[in-house]
């Protein structure tokens, strides 16, 4: 029985099973075998998956870039509609996330890189709109092109990496998000001495040049991106073996899983979701203030459009240098709370330090190095902690589709208060950005409590059971089945 959650025909759910039952190793694994397989595992599923995210996050953060490059006097941003194009992102995030992670789940993984495709197109309209509701038009389809993508991904890896190989995976796969935003200010830069080539200005090259570097990528990538762990076709017969008998052992597998739609309904009615949505939407919120609003608060405290766009540069490299370091610590000692209650610490530090020193340029700089590398540090530990503790199968799907999708929910109230009127100092933004890092603390402690008592009351009745279980009447039973324990 492999890992995998594709659906299958009876005969083909038979074989598989047969296959699982007689032909797959048995634990103890082959320490020498296994780290041979993790080797290709990264070089094969990780570094494609990486680069789009880069692209991913490059599309949905340059219009912080464009912003500053004359796109608000372009195109009449007055008032809040700067606020209402970058949040409407959010709007086709929010609402399209869930129902095409499951599209994800039902078609293959190959649909990221077509998904990647139709998002291109909205960057390159972005670029060539002549009206804010046609910026407002392409932000929202764009939003819904994307929302899938981070969920898609998130799944694709944990269906070939053990609970405690995961993480780490993850992060380095979200550090692309990070990377994104030192890219795209060196990129904008770039770009930015553009202004005037045939007839355009420089932030509608910010849009164009990066949508089409998109659509091209989308196309190579759909021959790099790996199938499912059972249709994988880069391993011989004993690796592949290897590797479905792990995720077997694993433990939390669904091979046979279907989706009526009672199921969608049971599946939000699970309180870690909710909880894990809530300590996700503390991060993100305070995440994608940084993404919408750093080059206006850097241009705004005394530095020029382009040294801005320089200077947000270091902030993610240290974010990205942070998260994964911690993310690698929080792994080896298989602990997610305390290192997730870290970062919120170091997010909360740098909002104070906003609030507090709202015109010393230097310090507020500072500032957002903090509030960067917690809430990177604390988006993917959020993500793989619900993750590990769902079991596989839809129900996965639906799960990170969720924490991912309405966590980010939080951009509605993000791109709300950081009013142009406070503008530089965004007192609002920044102090509303502290009380949804202090609700994300209160989340985090939930979901720490609630899965430590979980698993007390999982080895009280697991000891009322034989040694040895009927696997066969216990499969597909996920992170119901007796053995199950949750990661704390």
């Amino acid at each position: 029985m492999s890992n995998s959650e594709v659906e299958k025909s009876p005969a083909v759910a038979s074989e598989s099973r047969t296959l699982s039952d007689q032909l797959l190793p048995q634990p103890p694994f082959d320490k020498a075998a296994e780290g041979k397989l993790l080797r290709k595992l990264d070089l094969k599923v990780l570094p494609i998956l990486w680069l789009l995210y880069l692209v991913c996050f490059v599309d949905r953060s340059n219009i912080g870039n464009a912003k500053i490059q004359g796109m608000d006097t372009d195109l009449d941003l007055k008032g809040q509609r700067y606020n209402i194009a970058v949040f409407v992102f959010n709007i086709g995030y929010l609402t399209a996330g869930v129902p095409l992670s499951i599209v994800f789940k039902k078609t293959g993984p190959k649909s990221l890189a077509v998904m990647m495709f139709c998002w291109g197109i909205t960057v390159v309209g972005c670029g060539l709109t002549k009206s804010w509701a046609g910026l407002v038009a392409c932000r929202l389809l764009e939003g819904m092109a994307e929302s899938a993508y981070v969920p898609g991904a998130a799944y694709l890896i944990g269906s070939y990496y053990r609970k405690n190989e995961f993480l780490k995976r993850y992060v380095i796969f979200f550090s692309a998000g990070i990377c994104a935003g030192a890219f795209n200010g060196f990129l904008s830069s770039l770009i930015a001495k553009m202004d005037g080539t045939a007839g355009y200005q420089a932030w509608r090259w910010i849009f164009i040049i990066e949508g089409c570097i998109t659509i091209g990528i989308s196309f190579i990538s759909y021959f790099f991106i790996v199938p499912f762990p059972e249709d994988c076709n880069f391993f011989g017969p004993e690796q592949k073996a290897l590797l479905l008998a792990r995720l077997k052992d694993d433990g939390g597998a669904v091979a046979h899983d279907k989706l009526p739609p009672k199921r969608i309904y049971e599946f939000f009615r699970d309180w870690k979701i909710w909880v894990a949505v809530l300590i996700y939407l503390g991060a993100a919120e305070n995440a994608n203030s940084i993404t919408s609003f750093q080059p206006t608060i850097l241009k705004g405290i005394g530095y020029t459009a382009t040294g801005a766009q320089v200077r947000t540069i270091p902030v993610y490299l240290v974010a990205a240098v942070y998260s994964i370091s911690l993310a690698y610590t929080a792994e080896y000692f298989r602990k997610r709370y305390i290192f997730c209650m870290s970062g919120f610490s170091t997010i909360a530090v740098g909002l104070i330090v906003e609030i507090a020193q709202p015109r010393a340029t230097g310090v507020r700089y500072m500032g957002l190095f903090f509030m960067t590398a917690g809430a990177y540090l604390v988006m993917p530990l959020s993500v793989v902690w619900i993750a590990v503790n769902v079991g596989k199968g839809y129900k996965r799907t639906v799960a990170l589709g969720a924490i991912v999708c309405f966590g980010n929910a939080g951009s509605f109230v993000g791109t709300n208060v950081f009013l142009k009127r406070e503008e530089p100092t965004f007192r609002t933004g920044f102090s509303t950005g502290l009380g949804l890092c202090s609700m994300g603390m209160m989340a985090a402690t939930v979901m720490y409590v609630g899965t430590f008592i979980g698993n007390k009351q999982r080895d009280a009745k697991r000891k009322e059971l034989p040694e040895v279980l009927d696997e066969g009447s216990l499969e597909d039973l996920g992170e119901k089945h007796p053995d199950f324990r949750y990661c704390l």
